[in-house]
């Protein structure tokens, strides 16, 4: 069954929080918790197959913050591709050794926010995020993902451009999460309504 069909049958649930789990296993203040993907997979293993067996069909990769910007391979750091492909292996293995559960696991590739301002607020342009976010997405659909969940943007024009890189991608089901402020409106002013018609 893949993971339309499945939330066609009613709720659907997702996992809970990764970074304060590792921080509770042991990641310091300021260490990306991407580069556990490589050095701690049992880590990241455990903790997905923990929510697996509480239940969760699809639990998240540990990428939210996983992108060129600050995995390059340059001076030592891994390159987006080792990061992401590590990630998803941890999850293959959770769901493979999860006992119980629901009947359908599957994996979401996590993107976040790439950590910069989009022009004109910023100094990134938007070619440039669409392909940063695209460097992710093709390295979780080639390791394995089920599904992309873009997560956690409160920027409408990094949100397009991070939805347009999955579209152009991948051929995975791509699902869009945004944060929005007290007003009801992300922080670059946009309010959901605007936001389902872009």
């Amino acid at each position: 069954m893949n993971v339309l069909d499945c939330i066609g049958q009613g709720i659907f649930f997702l996992d809970g929080g990764t970074g304060t789990l590792l921080q509770e296993r042991g990641l310091a203040p300021g260490e990306l918790p991407e580069l556990w993907n490589l050095s701690h997979p049992g880590e990241i293993t455990a903790v997905g197959k923990s929510y697996y067996e509480a239940g969760s069909h699809a639990v998240c990769t540990n990428t939210f913050g996983a992108n060129a910007l600050k995995f390059d391979g340059n001076e030592g750091r891994p390159t987006v591709e080792a990061v992401v492909t590590a990630a998803v292996s941890c999850l293959q293995t959770a769901r493979s050794s999860a006992v119980g559960g629901q009947a359908h696991k599957f994996i979401a590739l996590d993107v976040g926010p790439l950590g910069r301002l989009m022009a004109p607020l910023g100094d990134l342009a938007f070619e440039e995020a669409v392909e940063l976010f695209a460097q992710v997405i093709r390295a979780g659909a080639k390791a394995g993902a089920d599904l992309v969940l873009i997560e956690t943007m409160n920027d409408c024009y990094e949100t397009k451009a991070a939805t347009l890189a999955a579209k152009e991608s991948c051929n995975l089901p791509v699902f869009v999460s945004c944060v929005y402020d007290e007003s009801g409106k992300l922080m670059s002013g946009t309010d959901p309504e605007a936001m389902v018609a872009m």
